[in-house]
């Protein structure tokens, strides 16, 4: 039997369902949104990012990005992970307004769940399984991953960043930064790491949130950047913070799974 991450049971097509067997459709961009559901992400949090996901799909300024695409529509699949990654909605066709609606709608109707640990490693590969078998063509390939903690299950991040990276796929970051102080399974400086570990690809970028209050605009923010494929660097957004990759001195990208190694040895 194939793992459950392998099946990809449909595709919605704004004209109604179409089987996996059709020739591919062209796209823009296929995105994997992929959220941190682990518990080091407290409840209220999990359900204003979702919201934020929620309500951005029903703003006209993405689906103006949207329509201003060569091709005029992309595909979208949404992913909620901890230690393992579980596709929550199936690959989406957004080409115009009630197919974008369709998909808040769908997203707004399914349960928020709860993984434990955070495996970013395991989350990558399932992502980059969606997109090769996602049944889209698509001339821009992207994983959108959130999180609020670094890696301590799996491989470690910056190799499964590196295979991504190296088949043509962009990884993009919303870390969340509300911790003051590190805890067993999160660190005051996510961004960073997000930045030197995890993130990758040609105009790789994160997206900060500090506050709850900033997920509706960074969430806003980051997918007008990546649907309309522009630089970060000139779009900015209220209590939103795009920060382009940029390479410094060498960061612990291990300090996941050192954490956990000591939380175990204890």
């Amino acid at each position: 039997m194939l793992p459950r991450w392998a099946i990809v049971t449909s595709f919605l097509l704004s004209s109604g369902g179409a089987s996996a067997e059709t020739s591919p459709v062209s796209v823009d961009l296929a995105l994997v949104i992929a959220v941190d559901v682990s518990y080091s992400v407290a409840v209220n949090e999990l359900r204003v990012q979702r919201e934020g996901y929620v309500a951005a799909f029903r703003r006209p300024e993405i689906v103006e990005a949207i329509r201003s695409g060569p091709l005029g529509r992309i595909a979208v699949t949404y992913v909620e992970w901890g230690g393992a990654a579980v596709q929550l909605l199936s690959w989406t066709l957004i080409d115009d307004e009630p197919s974008a609606k369709r998909f808040s709608e769908a997203l707004r109707l399914r349960p928020i769940r709860r993984i434990s640990f955070t495996s970013i490693s395991n989350t990558l590969a399932v992502s980059r399984k969606l997109l090769w078998t996602s049944g889209f063509n698509a001339t821009r390939r992207v994983i959108d991953i959130s999180g609020d903690g670094p890696n301590n299950a799996g491989v470690p991040a910056p190799v499964a960043r590196n295979s991504t990276v190296a088949q043509g796929i962009v990884i993009n970051g919303l870390p969340i930064q509300l911790r003051t102080a590190p805890d067993s399974a999160s660190i005051p400086d996510i961004d960073a790491y997000y930045e030197q570990c995890v993130i990758g690809g040609a105009g790789a970028f994160i997206v900060r949130v500090s506050d709850v209050s900033q997920f509706p605009p960074a969430i806003l923010a980051k997918l007008l950047a990546e649907i309309s494929g522009v630089q970060v660097s000139t779009r900015r957004a209220p209590s939103a913070q795009a920060i382009p990759v940029q390479y410094k001195p060498p960061y612990n990208c291990f300090i996941g799974e050192e954490m956990q190694e000591r939380s175990i040895g204890r």
